[in-house]
């Protein structure tokens, strides 16, 4: 997704400030490459909880990106396409101070379409507040690219490495060739005596760490597992304690069970109302229902 300072010289504050309204306040990672990269993953991963029934011609993943990224979508019908999905921005407000209408641009279509919510349109939302998940997304890309980067960090770290005492730099290069021709695999490497030392031994010894330690790589990935695990409850994949699989109760997964489906619900609640009111609206049959329903008995993944 574009932070919208792609083309634009902006200073660093402005980006800041621009990014505050997305992001949540918490750590974020240096690379932003790699938490690009669990956000994508994160993000396909929410969609995928429901499966949908749209209309031939509507573009699904349009349909899906723009309600889980943005948070809502407008139905309406058009002169020139008839009845279709477009994302927009909410004005105005009713009686209980929600959005009466929704502005749709495309370039395709002449002007700028005013909807007013429920009498020409029909708005689909995903939550009740009309936010997106990308807040949920974000939060959990951040911390598996935090776990992902210290992973590299620790594999790096814990490199055994040998160590050479050379008198001047004709010396260095030898043994660097000694050392490039044992990486490369041969079977014997043949050296001059001038490489060992005063007392004709080798000049050469491993650089020894604590690797068991320092290595504390599976902890990390058993934390991503965890962190992965928390996102799933948080949007509705069904998953048990896979770090307790062997003390697992039924008990303990049916708790589970609910706590993934509780907020879910919700947003299958709120998504239904819109498709409701689009289904009688247009005489259209959308509908949406669980993938993998989390209340169901052994549904576990």
């Amino acid at each position: 997704m574009s932070n919208g300072f792609n083309e634009i010289p902006v200073g660093y504050g402005d980006i800041n400030l621009y990014n505050a309204q997305f992001s949540p306040s918490t750590v974020h990672v240096k690379n932003v490459m790699l938490q690009r990269y669990f956000r994508k993953y994160l993000l396909q991963k929410a969609i995928s909880v429901f499966k949908w029934q749209l209309p031939e011609e509507w573009d699904e993943d349009y349909f899906k990106y723009v309600l889980y990224g943005i948070g809502y979508i407008a139905v309406l019908e058009t002169k020139s396409f008839g009845v279709i999905c477009q994302h927009g921005a909410l004005g105005g407000y009713n009686l209980y101070y929600r959005p009466s209408y929704i502005m749709v641009t495309n370039p395709l279509i002449k002007g700028t379409i005013t909807a007013n919510i429920g009498t020409d349109c029909a708005l689909i939302k995903l939550q009740p507040d009309y936010s997106s998940i990308m807040d949920i997304v974000s939060f959990y890309a951040d911390q598996l690219a935090l776990c992902a980067e210290a992973v590299g960090m620790n594999l790096v770290n814990v490199k055994t490495a040998t160590v050479f005492g050379a008198k001047d730099k004709t010396q260095a290069e030898s043994y660097k060739k000694m050392y490039d021709k044992l990486g490369d695999g041969n079977p014997a490497v043949f050296i001059d005596k001038n490489l060992l030392d005063d007392t004709g031994k080798p000049a050469w010894f491993p650089f020894v760490q604590n690797m068991k330690e320092q290595y504390i790589t599976p902890d990390i990935l058993a934390d991503m597992r965890k962190i992965e695990n928390k996102f799933d409850t948080d949007i509705g994949i069904p998953n048990a304690n896979t770090d307790k699989r062997e003390r697992l109760i039924t008990d303990e997964v049916n708790s589970n069970n609910v706590e993934t489906a509780t907020r879910c619900e919700l947003w299958l609640e709120s998504i239904r109302k819109g498709i409701d009111q689009a289904n009688r609206m247009y005489n259209l049959s959308l509908a949406v229902d669980w993938r993998v329903n989390p209340n169901k008995e052994g549904s576990v993944l």
